[in-house]
């Protein structure tokens, strides 16, 4: 068993900021696949409501993810875009 880092974001944009939202990190994906110890990074919908999955080879490889400048213009837009803050879930495979 592998000690990956698995993330499940959900992010719950505002109705008149969901289609900019939903584009702006479907743009990260070409770029964040590519990072060193990016295992995995899907988006997913569920009605207004997008999801994150993702996996890390490290925590380190996570926070040099955040770091990215691609990364950051998203983060300063979710102050505008966002009904709630991004819940993160942080997962350990077990099985």
């Amino acid at each position: 068993m592998n000690n990956h880092l698995f993330i499940i974001a959900r992010i719950f944009p505002k109705t008149e900021c969901f289609a900019q939202a939903k584009q702006a990190i479907l743009s990260i994906v070409p770029n964040t696949l590519e990072e060193e110890g990016c295992l995995q990074f899907a988006v997913h919908q569920d009605g207004e409501c997008l999801f994150l999955y993702e996996e890390w080879r490290s925590q380190e490889d996570l926070e040099k993810h955040y770091s990215m400048p691609y990364i950051a213009p998203i983060f300063e837009a979710y102050k505008e875009w966002l009904k709630e803050p991004v819940e993160i879930n942080k997962l350990k495979r077990l099985a």
